[in-house]
């Protein structure tokens, strides 16, 4: 008798089947991914956010800096205090200054970060506000 080697039609089919119930759970998984990834970079500009004010006040409090002036943060740039306070200001001056890297930003000043290439850039931001010797720093990441 002649044997032939392969795999038969009945064998092939099940591995079809097999690998297409497969990919129906795993290309779902797959596909938020950059949703997810956008989230987070909006949440990690957040956390980037309030390091850096915390850091300003820290340095304006320890120079006792006047408020509402600027305060030099060792990098070589000065940051602009907001008025009657010692955290950065909300303009390019302030807290984008303080911030080492925005890419994949947009800063539209008044303190407010857009996330590039988001869906709804109402909804994926982050807003830096500073009244007195107070701030506020809030991600949305709605439809991002």
């Amino acid at each position: 008798m002649n044997k032939q080697k392969g795999f038969t039609l009945i064998e092939l089919i099940i591995v079809i089947i097999i690998l297409g119930i497969l990919a129906a759970f795993a290309i779902p998984k797959y596909m938020s991914l950059d949703k997810e990834a956008r989230i987070s970079t909006v949440r990690g500009l957040d956390g980037a956010i309030h390091a850096a004010a915390e850091m300003v006040h820290s340095i304006a409090v320890a120079q006792a800096v006047a408020t509402g002036s600027s305060v030099n943060i060792g990098t070589g740039a000065n940051i602009e205090l907001g008025v009657g306070g010692r955290y950065p200001a909300a303009n390019d001056l302030g807290i984008n200054a303080a911030l080492s890297d925005t890419t994949g930003f947009t800063f539209n000043g008044g303190g407010k970060y857009t996330k590039n290439g988001a869906t709804d850039i109402e909804a994926c931001k982050v807003t830096y506000t500073v009244a007195s010797d107070i701030y506020t720093s809030v991600a949305i990441v709605g439809n991002c």
